[in-house]
């Protein structure tokens, strides 16, 4: 049995708590390995080379470390293959889904390459007799992220890669269902150039989480998981003084209109509520036909694409759509909240519940599902179930459609499909959602815009990646300076005093 690591202060160190998480093969279901979980004193030990090692790393002008961003992307891209071949095995997703994981966080790193222009500061000449103001942008010391499942590689580099380009130390704290790549990626670090002690990971569970929210030296936390936990890591990491950015679940909504190209929403439908297997926090899980002529022709073209999907391990190559969840807990999960959309009187127009995979049977595979005239009062409405389910919402207009997106406690998310330029604008400007596609079924930013939902999909001011990362990661110092004046007399300067 393979037995996984830390990487401390550039080495991969064994665990000592004695405790360890099974890490799975989600399409066979065995266990492929062991990860460590952490006590407190291992992260302290993390925290303390972070610490020893960040005030160089600091010292570093911003286009030396933009270069070491440079050469990690040559290696991202050289070791693409591998790394999602790792998150494959892992996670389950498929091998082109696994290869976007690492390509979304590459393209993070190379914003982070215009680093020395994004860490500018600010300068006023002559703002007074002659006074001069001037700002500039500080790292905050040592850092921290707790990322995630969903995406072993693009978060933790959507993270870390600012981070550390801003002059900080960064500790990750990656999902110990598949912590693989976030160790490889620490290796790559380093290999292009990194100093060691700079980016660490910690293996773990709640204990190194509260510690990282404990220690007094950690200067700010980045999360990204379920509204509860975010709520909760919020909470604490901001009594404890820390800068927080924490973002949670979502229910995204996408609203069809009746002139909208019902075969473009349709496979728009397909590809955001059954990709990487419905487990996305930006995946669709609610689609919204206006009127019930608009929701019959929907439902009449969803349900031949649904049941052509094709599902398997990642290992049959580009002839899967998608994989299996992550752990059978996960499974089970999904499938409970499937039969409880049954027993609550939502219409399950196609039934996954019974998917097996010959040669397969102990994976974690979830079959389709298309859940036709749900109700704002169930369950599968409610929550954010985090699997290849996608519910039908009948709106009997525009307003009543935007009003349960508005209404709804999360806002991570939305789209809208219509051909009516008005009723777009309207919906961009006055829906409470953090991130709108307009004929766009993910309307997920890129590098250079910020990442982000509103209400319980997020707690914090900053959003991710973009400007705000370089926002998050510093902070500002501003300086006001006056300089006694010289008076040129007879050839010689003399200094007049300042009043």
């Amino acid at each position: 049995m393979k037995e996984l690591t830390h990487y401390i202060n550039g080495a991969h160190v064994k665990g000592t708590s004695g405790r360890f998480s099974d890490v799975f093969n989600p399409a066979t279901g065995e266990v492929q390995a062991k990860c460590p979980l952490a006590t407190a004193a291992e992260l302290a030990q993390a925290v303390e080379v972070a610490e020893a090692a960040q005030p160089a790393w600091a010292a570093v002008n911003p286009q030396r470390r933009a270069r070491v961003m440079m050469k990690f992307v040559d290696l991202l891209n050289r070791d693409m293959d591998k790394l999602a071949e790792a998150l494959s095995a892992e996670h389950g997703k498929t091998f082109p889904d696994a290869k976007g994981d690492v390509q979304r966080g590459l393209e993070v790193v190379e914003y982070c390459i215009g680093a020395p222009e994004l860490l500018k500061g600010e300068f006023t000449d002559g703002a007074g007799p002659g006074i001069d103001i001037y700002s500039m942008k500080q790292p905050l010391g040592v850092t921290a992220g707790i990322t995630p499942f969903n995406f072993p590689a693009m978060i933790p580099m959507w993270m870390f890669a600012p981070a550390i380009v801003c002059g900080n130390a960064f500790i990750l704290k990656p999902s110990e269902r598949d912590p693989s790549v976030p160790l490889m990626l620490a290796e790559l670090m380093e290999e292009a150039g990194l100093p060691q002690g700079i980016l660490q990971v910690v293996q773990g569970d709640k204990e190194a989480v509260d510690a990282i929210l404990d220690h007094d030296v950690i200067q700010s936390v980045g999360f990204v998981g379920s509204t509860p936990i975010a709520e909760y890591i919020y909470g604490r990491g901001c009594s404890n003084g820390k800068r927080v950015q924490a973002f949670g679940g979502a229910k995204n909504h996408m609203i069809v209109m009746p002139d909208a190209d019902m075969d473009q929403a349709a496979d728009a439908l397909v590809g955001a509520g059954y990709g990487a297997a419905g487990e996305r926090c930006m995946a669709i899980s609610v689609a919204v036909p206006v009127g019930d002529e608009t929701a019959d022709r929907l439902i009449e073209k969803l349900v031949p694409r649904i049941e052509k999907l094709k599902v398997g391990p990642y290992t049959a190559g580009d002839d899967v759509d998608y994989g299996p969840l992550v752990t059978a807990e996960a499974r089970e999960r999904v499938l409970g909240l499937v039969n409880a959309g049954v027993e609550a009187g939502a219409e399950l127009v196609v039934d996954g519940r019974d998917f097996t995979l010959q040669g397969y049977e102990n994976g974690f595979f979830v079959g389709p599902h298309l859940f036709d005239k749900v109700t704002p009062d169930m369950e599968i409405y409610k929550q954010e179930i985090f699997g290849p389910v996608l519910s039908t919402v009948r709106a009997g207009s525009y307003e009543e459609a935007v009003q349960l997106a508005m209404d709804h406690e999360y806002g991570n998310g939305t789209a809208i499909f219509t051909r009516d330029g008005d009723a777009a604008r309207d919906f961009t400007h006055r829906i409470n959602i953090g991130m709108v596609g307009v004929n766009v079924p993910i309307p997920v930013p890129l590098a250079y815009h910020t990442f982000g939902g509103w209400k319980k999909s997020m707690f914090g001011d900053l959003n991710q990646h973009g400007p705000d990362a370089f926002k998050f990661y510093t902070r500002t110092k501003t300086v006001t300076s006056r300089w006694p004046s010289g008076l040129k007399e007879g050839g010689e300067f003399h200094f007049k005093a300042m009043d």
